[in-house]
């Protein structure tokens, strides 16, 4: 093919071309892990990400695409991102208000006293799962419930890490089964089904996945569990909440609002703002000893007081010295600047992903995968590859479900296999294995919302884990595969 207004000869990629930016991308993010260990997502694979864009930008042009072409793709690349960036901005300022009018201290406060160290892990993800079936949101689950959950752990002396595996076990499988959840609308749409019919069939999958991951949380909650901080310690901890922040049930009304924002199927991103602003608002009037010491300007009156702690806490996020260390590192957190090193890290991803879908480096790779898959159970094991591959390589789990949604949905077809087939699939490796993945959008967003390491949560996320290989079962034993009717007939 020619461009127009040019001479030059533009050629298919070839399995070399699509392999050199994959290479690329193994390369730079395993040297910056060797080089700086979990300080790698502070900016060295941010690096390797842009690197590894550039190394395919320069295979697309040897191809014979002009750069103006690349520039085209990077900008739809953002494009693609922007409510991401949105969510990623509120959900930080949210986390400093939210902290700012004891919201999430309350939340911990009494959680503290109702929840079981023994069962700790096992009701984190059963709260998660429910409350993100109710909102159909994982990320908001996580950024709001996931938080307070999180630093609940940490007093009581367990395990972030897990507890983090929790709450994003729970989130995935609320987000999965939920009409509300807008990736559960797109996959169904995308493989042609009723949204209905497509929760049905991943229920298959997703409910035995999350029993399996409730019964090992209960586990290791039961027998090798960390042990939990003395009784004394706790008590102080509660004690100094009880002396920062006024604690009452008027402090989740941010939550509440937000709750009903969501139900209401308002834009996340404004839902969380709308939510901030309230919670800002709310700490002014039942807050006043932790928003003067917060703005620490006693030369400003009241009014101008409350403007700047609200502004701070959703800018720079809310601090504060205790003398306490659980509780200062549980309430100095947020604000929308917390947020940027991840947005860094989502553009590096997408933006290279962007740039090997649409000059066709992936589909090169695909196209031998689906081509060598025989059997059902091949079939089946493509496609989970492409979407975890995506999620790895793209950096984005609409990439991870769109792609492998339009390549294989033919093929499907064409070997006589129901869509839902293909649609829970589809949810079960681009969706769910998501967060897995550390420059992921999706894991980029836990880490930085939970405040815990991609690689310290990943090996306890045994829903994501455990649900996507089921799928892959299925597909070897012939478990619930459903036919069309034609194939039926036919046989």
């Amino acid at each position: 093919m020619t461009r127009p207004g040019s001479h030059r000869h533009v050629r298919a990629p070839s399995l070399v071309d699509a392999t050199v930016p994959l290479v690329a991308l193994v390369v730079l993010i395993g040297g910056s892990l060797a080089l700086f260990g979990l300080d790698a997502l502070d900016g060295p694979i941010q690096v390797a990400l842009v690197l590894s864009a550039m190394v395919a930008a320069l295979v697309v042009l040897k191809n014979g695409h002009h750069w103006d072409e690349v520039q085209a793709a990077s900008q739809r690349a953002l494009t693609s991102i922007t409510s991401a960036v949105f969510i990623l901005l509120a959900v930080g300022a949210l986390i400093g208000a939210w902290n700012l009018s004891g919201t999430i201290p309350t939340l911990v406060y009494y959680g503290l006293q109702v929840l079981s160290p023994t069962w700790y892990y096992a009701a984190t993800a059963l709260i998660c799962g429910i409350v993100a079936m109710s909102i159909g949101s994982s990320w908001t689950t996580s950024g709001t419930i996931g938080v307070g959950l999180v630093g609940i752990a940490l007093m009581l002396g367990l395990s972030p890490g897990i507890t983090a595996g929790a709450v994003i076990s729970g989130a995935y499988l609320g987000d999965k089964l939920s009409p509300l959840s807008e990736t559960t609308v797109l996959t169904a749409q995308l493989a042609g089904v009723d949204v209905h019919q497509h929760i049905k069939g991943q229920a298959w999958t997703s409910l035995p996945a999350f029993g399996l991951a409730f019964i090992l949380f209960g586990l290791i909650g039961l027998f090798w569990g960390p042990a939990p901080t003395d009784a004394a310690d706790t008590a102080s901890e509660l004690s100094a909440l009880g002396d920062i922040y006024w604690i009452s049930p008027v402090n989740l009304l941010p939550l509440v609002l937000l709750a009903v924002l969501s139900i209401r199927k308002a834009p996340a991103s404004l839902a969380l703002m709308a939510s901030a602003l309230f919670a800002g608002v709310l700490a002014v009037f039942t807050q006043h000893d932790v928003v003067r010491a917060f703005v620490a300007d006693p030369g400003l009156d009241p009014v101008r007081t409350g403007i700047h702690a609200v502004w701070q806490a959703l800018a720079t996020g809310f601090s504060i010295d205790s003398g306490l260390a659980d509780v200062d590192r549980l309430l100095s957190r947020g604000g929308m600047d917390s947020m940027l090193l991840t947005l860094w890290l989502i553009i590096g991803a997408v933006t290279f992903g962007t740039v090997l879908e649409e000059f066709g480096l992936i589909k090169r790779l695909i196209d031998p995968m689906i081509h060598a898959a025989r059997s059902t159970g091949r079939l089946f094991l493509a496609v989970f590859a492409t979407g975890f591959g995506l999620n790895v390589v793209a950096g984005d789990q609409y990439i991870a479900l769109v792609l492998p949604s339009k390549v294989f949905r033919a093929e499907f077809a064409r070997r006589g296999l129901a869509p839902t087939n293909l649609s829970r699939l589809a949810a079960d490796s681009g969706t769910v294995t998501s967060p897995l993945v550390p420059w992921n959008s999706c894991g980029a967003f836990m880490s930085a919302t939970l405040g815990v390491s991609t690689l310290l949560y990943l090996p306890f996320c045994f829903f994501n884990i455990a649900s996507p290989l089921l799928s892959v079962v299925y597909g070897f034993t012939g478990f619930r595969i459903e036919r069309t009717r034609q194939a039926q007939a036919d046989a």
